[in-house]
């Protein structure tokens, strides 16, 4: 499989480095592999020199004086052939590098190489912004729907994971995460009424049709989403997307919006609101984000559902976005009734971080 292929090695030196020496002493590595050689000398500010190949590979040598030696190799060609190339070079470049400074390096890095442009995308940030790499080996699903991107990829370790417009939202191995927005396994759904915001996924309608509850309702407003889910997510949905109607549930493809309004305005009442939609927002602007608006709005729907007595569940966001976090705990002062709430943070295993979630529910107000 062919895709661009972009090399790093870091050397960081116990003392200042002499950058003519390091040039010399590595020029001959990239001379020898028929690379023309550019070098940019700055005054105090070290060298840079590009070495490009007639096939389009080129390497960035850049020598900061302080003492950080830092390579940059990309190649364009296929993934085992183009990988002995380049570890074969960066092995001579450490190699020399030891020679000449006789033990004198602080730490020698090389990461591993990011493939860009590949058939498939294997980088996936996380929510507090760091980059992970997934064990993807398969696009099982790609189609955009007229809200989303629908993705579903196979990882060798997660299983197949669901991805909606760049967010990586629930593998199969992610059974945690839906056990955490139904209460963690400390409520009894028996004979209860219950509302699922979103959910499209159908891990919590698969785990909750198994607690024998009244009825549940589901809204969710991409039907393409259960349409991929149902076939490629069965280990977490089982067959409960096979039909929208079942004994105990029905799933209703409409925005959640107008019906909770709907059902405000009837007196409908429910036991428990699982709200699934969207994670807390990364941004700390409520005025000028709009998710904030939207995340308020369903908040203040929602409890208008919700029995004196009920509770509602939701996910927060990764346990690092504490700024977010205490703005979407600020938020939960201003809706049109009192409440309060309890969080607990849980693994999610395909997320590689630390999620919150979210119990809140009326505060009783003495009579």
């Amino acid at each position: 499989m062919a895709a661009a292929r972009h090399s790093t090695l870091d050397f960081l030196l116990g003392a200042t480095a002499d950058c003519n020496a390091v040039l010399k002493a590595l020029q001959p590595i990239f001379q020898e592999q028929g690379m023309t050689e550019t070098v940019h000398n700055w005054e105090d500010h070290g060298y840079l020199a590009t070495y490009i190949k007639k096939n389009g590979s080129f390497a960035n040598l850049r020598i900061h004086p302080h003492g950080l030696v830092l390579v940059d190799l990309q190649s364009y060609s296929d993934y085992t052939k183009g990988r002995e190339e380049v570890d074969q070079l960066l092995n001579k470049v450490e190699e020399r590098m030891k020679e000449l400074f006789h033990g004198n390096i602080k730490r020698v890095k090389r990461l591993p190489a990011i493939l860009r442009g590949g058939v498939i995308d294997r980088y996936w940030p996380t929510a507090d912004g760091r980059l992970v790499e997934y064990d993807i080996d398969e696009v099982v699903y790609d189609e955009d729907s007229p809200f989303q991107n629908i993705k579903i990829l196979h990882s060798k370790q997660f299983g197949n994971i669901l991805i909606l417009s760049g967010d990586v939202n629930l593998a199969e191995s992610d059974l945690a995460y839906t056990q955490a927005i139904m209460g963690s396994g400390k409520e009894d759904y028996t004979g209860k009424e219950v509302l699922i915001l979103g959910g499209g996924d159908g891990g919590i309608l698969y785990e909750i049709v198994k607690l024998k509850p009244k009825m549940v309702t589901m809204l969710q407003i991409d039907q393409m989403v259960i349409d991929g889910c149902k076939k490629y997510m069965r280990k977490t949905c089982g067959d409960v997307l096979d039909n929208l109607n079942g004994e105990c549930y029905q799933v209703l493809i409409e925005d959640c919006i107008p019906v909770l309004k709907r059902y405000a305005k009837e007196g409908r009442m429910f036991d428990y609101v699982i709200n699934d939609l969207t994670a807390v927002p990364i941004s700390t602007s409520p005025e000028e984000d709009s998710t904030w608006e939207f995340l308020r709005l369903i908040l203040d729907l929602s409890m208008k559902v919700l029995k004196q007595d009920g509770k509602y569940f939701t996910q927060g966001n990764c346990i690092n976005l504490t700024d977010a976090l205490t703005l979407y705990e600020e938020q939960l002062s201003r809706l049109y009734c009192p409440v309060e709430f309890s969080k607990e943070t849980v693994c999610v295993p395909s997320y590689m971080e630390l999620w919150v979630f979210y119990t809140i529910w009326k505060k009783q107000t003495d009579i």
